[in-house]
């Protein structure tokens, strides 16, 4: 926990999530256009209506799922064209030689279209909308959960190119695979180390009791710019009922964090302008249980990683996250 006073210094944080060491270093953000905002210029050049908009929908497979009111939907859910997961096959690995060892990549990869307008994102829908893409995701991952070859399912959202994302049209990713990858095998092994209570719990009271970095909190959620950020303005979403699987949180509890991404997300894009995001949901593997507390990260791509974080996979961050989140909280629209 670190006194305002000191926000001025060059630091090293450690991230109890992910066990890697983050460098603050604020005076990097005098640098000349420290940041960036979001390009239109690298999405996908179709010569054709965008499958994703009303009325295009048989330019995309059938769809899984489908909510909104009958001949007109709000959320739909559609196999990827071009899956990175495909398959029933389950994770076996096989040796080709000393350094090539290869396993099957059986999985499932679906796009979740949060909304028909082809201009929206997530800071500008309906809070009623947010928790219909909330519920929908919660019930796909549901069913990945029967599903006897996959392990984990990885819910994100891009928002533009720098992002990852090709088309405009808001959209996300939900990615079931036949095994637990190593981000989330390293929180899953950090939970485990921590000695106390839920690591996730344990920050909301700390945070709590200092208050430096909340920037949103209700009675179901706690968002905070987390004392080791490693991006500027990255952001942590934790809901306060304490639950290792989104897939089987309360409605109410997944409604709250959907109108909390959206609260912050305004708040971004009043701060810093329009620049690309990435939202990451993170839950408990399905084989697995406690330890373990679901959570969402936010992360801006308001800069961009460099030969030193890829080389060392240390972050810089140019953005103390007590003075990130003193600006986000203050800036809060009229009306969200």
């Amino acid at each position: 926990m670190i006194h305002p006073d000191q926000t001025n210094l060059n630091q090293l944080r450690l991230d109890p999530l992910s066990g890697r060491w983050v460098v603050v270093s604020t005076v990097r953000a005098q640098r000349p256009a420290a940041f960036l905002v979001r390009s239109a210029e690298g999405h996908e050049q179709l010569n054709r209506p965008c499958p994703f908009c009303p009325g295009n929908e048989e330019d995309s497979p059938p769809a899984l799922e489908t909510y909104g009111p009958s001949g007109s939907w709000l959320v739909r859910v559609v196999p990827n064209l071009y899956p990175a997961f495909i398959g029933s096959e389950p994770f076996v690995v096989v040796n080709r030689g000393p350094v090539f060892t290869q396993a099957s990549a059986g999985g499932i990869h679906e796009v979740l279209i949060i909304s028909p307008d082809h201009d929206a994102s997530w800071s500008t829908l309906p809070d009623e909308q947010t928790g219909l893409v909330m519920a929908a995701m919660r019930d796909r991952l549901e069913e990945h959960s029967q599903l006897g070859n996959l392990r984990y399912s990885q819910a994100i959202v891009n928002s533009g190119r720098e992002a990852g994302a090709s088309l405009e049209h808001p959209h996300g990713q939900l990615m079931g695979m036949s095994f637990v990858p190593r981000e989330v095998a390293e929180e899953q092994a950090r939970f485990a180390r921590f000695e106390g209570s839920c690591l996730l719990c344990t920050t909301m009271d700390a945070e709590e009791s200092v208050g430096y970095r909340i920037i949103y909190s209700d009675d179901k959620v706690l968002v905070v710019c987390p004392f080791w950020s490693g991006v500027p303005y990255e952001m942590l979403v934790i809901p306060r009922r304490h639950s290792p699987h989104l897939h089987m949180s309360m409605t109410e509890d997944l409604v709250s964090v959907g109108s909390a991404l959206k609260a912050c997300l305004v708040r971004l894009k009043g701060l810093v302008g329009d620049v690309a995001y990435n939202l990451v949901f993170h839950s408990a593997p399905y084989r697995a249980n406690e330890p373990f507390h679901w959570h969402v990260h936010i992360w801006p791509k308001a800069t961009t990683r460099a030969g030193f974080e890829m080389g060392t996979g240390v972050a810089i961050n140019i953005v103390n996250p007590e003075v990130a989140a003193e600006q986000l909280r203050a800036n809060v629209p009229v009306e969200i």
